[in-house]
């Protein structure tokens, strides 16, 4: 097993992690530490798909690294407000 491949499946575990306590109702989604999670797992899975030019998975995980960092950066800016 090399190195990419270790990293990869950190990362996925990190997403499933993330899924896996909200479906149980132990981490909501609106929360820093879900968006994080989700943040990293879905950055190195996208880096990963980058060095490998796998260009759909690239679009799925980037996608999702985007959106988690929109959905941390908004609950960050609301801690702030509050």
């Amino acid at each position: 097993m090399h190195l990419l491949d270790v990293l990869e499946i950190v990362g996925a575990v990190t997403i499933l992690i993330a899924f896996a306590a909200a479906q149980a109702g132990r981490l909501r989604q609106r929360t820093i530490t879900y968006q994080l999670l989700n943040l990293l797992g879905s950055g190195v899975l996208a880096t990963i798909a980058a060095i490998q030019l796998s260009w759909g998975f690239l679009l799925l995980e980037g996608t999702w690294a985007v959106i988690s960092l929109i959905g941390l950066l908004t609950l960050k800016r609301r801690q702030q407000t509050d």
